[in-house]
This record gives structure tokens, sequence and C-alpha cells, in this order.
């Protein structure tokens, strides 16, 4: 009897051992274990193809995203059978991701080209779950090898190309022969290591200007962020900490920092912007702007005192430019599909700031004392396609920042903070991370953290940030080159299998 079930449990079981190979545990190897396991009861029951990789995809994201039951279950005013149940419909969903690469694979290749057709179709279907129903590209294989020696291929290949090799090399191990192709599976293996070992060495971009940059984490707790009466506190914080760091030549506030509207903050921001004028700085700040007369609503950025370095005057006005208007928006966090049916059915579906408006997929980068800065709200930094559309040639650096109170003492933000050092290491450009109450930190052009501030303590960062010149691969190209080598694969299998 626990013969017959045995492939279905390691498969479930190796799914969730991977939530050790991401951030906060960072134990990469532990990846191609659980993949390999995985792939091995696939192969040893190719008919049941579509289960095995189901089951594999329920332990990867059930373990993996665990986190989200946090937020449900604190701030949704859902039972916990309720939020269980809404967690467990998440991962199952996610789960067919994987179990449709390794059916689609079993259905139409034959077993002798399994690993060459098992990456292109997996790198299809991470394409098709980062943009259906809005996308959910969190977890993705490749995030597991940002210190692994496949590394070296990130800002060629980007994190995608990076998860189809990782599948092909996992795929390699565990449908082939061992005894009868040892020597192909040494030499592939080999050759990758060493590839991306001298990948690795080579400076894509350099480093150019530096530039003093100050992290404000005000650790504002999720339960009273938007209560009236603690808007006052919260904007005496955020002014008590920039006090300590206003010789800065930029700050940061985390994502919707100011707790009142942009229209009733007039006063205040104008204020802030005369006195980051003062001190030859400039202010960035999350904030939320409803328009009364169009009604839409924005999750913004905006920039306040020095735009460029010889500013003597500030520039805010209500509705200026030098603002950012998330586009990516969160799913019940910030926009409610099917609002008017879904909204009444529980508190959760009703949060506040949860009825956004879009801003445009590509928008001008922000302009803080002369530095162009490239922004990524919360969610959008998962998205390397959204943010490589917004690099422009003189991007100086990254801005990303977010409020992961949502996720309490879970290892989301650590995940979060893992794919923002992704997304420097694909392009080539330092990443500033700034959050209500952590992980705030700076990450070098190179995706490695250069400092960072300890989670649920209200403090400052202050550091250096080397702006870069230059492209990666991955910045020039994006996954073109994987979608054509993709191609290529699918087009070499469907050949030699009419020959055979």
């Amino acid at each position: 009897m626990l013969a017959r079930y045995l492939p279905y449990l390691l498969a479930a079981l190796s799914g969730g051992l991977l939530v050790f190979a991401y951030a906060p545990f960072n134990l990469w190897i532990v990846a191609p274990i659980a993949v390999i396991t995985a792939l091995r009861q696939w192969r040893n029951r190719p008919d049941k193809a579509l289960l095995i990789g189901w089951l594999f995809g329920l332990g990867w994201f059930g373990a993996g995203i665990s986190w989200v039951h946090v937020s449900i279950a604190q701030f949704g005013g859902l039972p916990l059978i309720a939020s269980i149940t809404l967690m467990a419909v998440l991962s199952a969903y996610l789960a067919l991701f994987p179990g449709i690469a390794l059916w689609l694979t079993s259905k139409y290749s034959t077993p002798a080209f399994w690993p060459i057709s098992l990456a292109a179709i997996w790198f299809v279907m991470e394409f098709i779950r980062s943009w259906l129903l809005s996308g959910f590209p969190w977890l993705s294989l490749g995030y597991t090898q940002l210190n692994s020696p496949l590394n070296g291929w990130i800002p060629v290949i980007g994190e995608t190309g990076v998860t189809a090799l990782f599948v092909l090399l996992c795929a390699i191990f565990a449908l082939w022969n061992i005894k009868r192709n040892w020597h192909y599976q040494l030499t592939i293996v080999t050759t990758c290591i060493v590839s991306g070992w001298v990948l690795n060495s080579i400076s894509w971009t350099e480093p150019d200007t530096s530039h003093t940059v100050s992290l404000v984490q005000g650790n504002i707790e999720q339960s009273i962020r938007w209560v009236p009466e603690q808007d006052l506190p919260t904007l005496q914080k955020y002014q008590a900490l920039t006090e300590l760091v206003w010789e800065s030549d930029i700050i940061v506030w985390p994502e919707a920092a100011i707790p009142t509207l942009e229209s009733r903050s007039q006063p205040f921001l104008n204020q802030l912007d005369i006195e980051a004028i003062q001190n030859k700085a400039a202010l960035i700040t999350g904030i939320v702007n409803y328009n009364f007369e169009t009604e839409e609503a924005y999750n913004n950025l905006l920039v306040l005192g020095q735009y460029q370095a010889s500013d003597i005057h500030g520039h805010y006005r209500y509705f200026h430019n030098n603002r950012y208007a998330k586009h990516h928006l969160l799913p019940i966090g910030e926009f409610v599909p099917l609002e008017s049916l879904i909204r009444p059915l529980a508190p959760l579906f009703d949060l506040p700031m949860s009825s956004f408006n879009r801003g445009n997929n590509v928008q001008p980068n922000l302009v803080a004392k002369g530095v162009n800065i490239a922004p990524a709200i919360c969610f959008e930094i998962a998205f390397p396609r959204q943010l490589r559309a917004n690099l422009k040639h003189n991007t100086d650096m990254i801005l990303t920042v977010s409020n992961d109170a949502w996720f309490g003492h879970s290892h989301g933000p650590a995940q979060h903070l893992q794919i923002a050092q992704m997304r420097a290491k694909e392009f080539g450009l330092p990443v500033i991370r700034s959050t209500n109450n952590g992980v705030t930190a700076v990450i070098n052009h190179k995706g490695k953290i250069q400092s960072q501030l300890p989670q649920f303590e209200a403090a400052t960062l202050t550091d250096k940030v080397q702006a870069t010149r230059g492209n990666t691969p991955y910045r020039l190209l994006g996954d073109t080159p994987m979608w054509i080598l993709v191609t290529l694969m699918g087009i070499f299998v469907y050949l030699q299998q009419r020959k055979s």
C-alpha cells in the first residue's frame, strides 16, 4: 500500500522542501535535490505526470507562500478555516503550472527528449504564470540560484532563463540513466558551472557617481496605519527620524508612508518640500492620491526638495509630474476583481485602500538631486519585464518601496528582498529598498546586500550608493534570446521525433 502512494508523497514532500532553498534560509543546494526527487517520481509514473507535478507544486507553494495566510488571518477578518481554504485554493492554482508542464512533456515528447522538452515547456509555463490573472511569479526556481554556481548566467538570460537552465540540468540527472550517461551528465554540469563562474567574473556595468542615500523605516503597526487618529503621530515619527539624516543627498520614505490623501496633505508636503530644499536634499515618499473630480485613486511615489543639485527652490505642487503611479496592482489588496459581487462577501475583500487605478506601464524615471531612479512599488519588483521597460539609458539606480507589515514574522519579507537582489543582478544596477517595517536594505549592482536594517524597528539606514553605467545582456535583450532558444529546442525535438 505504501509503495503505491510513495511517488505522490515524495513529490509533495520534495515540493515542500523547496522552501529552504529560498530566503531567509538560502540553502540553494536543496533546490536540485528537491526537483530531481520529484522528477524521478514522474519518470517512474509518466502516466501520472499531471498529478505528480501538481502535488509537487502543492508542496512547493503551500510551504513557500504560507505567509499569505498571515495577512488573511490577521487582517482579512476571516475565520481560520476560511483563511486556510483561500490559501489552499491559491496554492492549488499555482500548482497547476508545474503539473501541466510535466503533462505536456509526457504527452508530446518521447522520454529521450524529456529534459529538453521540459526545460522549454517550463519556461513557457512560468511566463504564463507571470501574467495570467494579473500574474503571480513569486518563488520561480531561478531565485534559488542567486548564490549558486549558475548565478553568472543571471545578467545574461535573466531569472526566467536561469529557471529553464536549472530545470534542464535537474531533468538530465533525474531522467537519464546515470550508469549509461554519466559522462554526458558530468560534461554538461561542468560546462554550466565553469561558464557560470566565467560569466560572473565579467563586469557588465561599471560604477559611476556615488550618492548618500538614507532609508527611513517607520515601523508603523499595520492595524493603525489607516486610523485617522494615528495620522499625526505617524507623520511626526517620520519627521523625527528624518531630522537625523538631512545631510544625505536622497532620503526615502516607504510605500504610503504619508497616511493622508495627497490633496489633504498640502500644508505638510509644502513644508517638507521647503525643509528638503533648505537641507539641499531630495525626499521621496509614498502617498495615496485621490482625484475627487475623476474619482481615481493612485498609489504614488513623489519627489520633494531638489530635483537637480542646483535647485534653490522647491518644485512641489499638487499633481506635479516628478511622480510615479503604481501600475501592477495586487489583487484583493489594491483592486478587487468583479468588485460589486465580491466586496460584500467578507472583510478581506473590503480592506482599506483596495480600489486603486493603474498607472501607465511605462513612466518617466523619478529625478532626485540629479539622480535618475527607476521605481517599483511593492509587488512590482517581481516583474522584470515591467521594470526593464522603465529603465532608461541614463537610469542610475532602482528604487523599490513596500509595506510588508501585512506578513508579520513570516518569511515573506525575506523572499521579497531576495527578489530585489535578483533585479539588481539582472540589470547591473543598485537597488535601494525602503519598507515600513523591514527588510529595508541597500543592494549593490552585483545583487549583494550592502547594508540593511533589522525588522520591526523604527530606524534609518544611511549608505553610499554607487550608480552604474553600461548594460547587462539581459537589460539590452530581455527574454528574446530565451524565446528564440526555446523555439529552436521545440523545433529540434519535433524534427528528431519525426525521424524516429
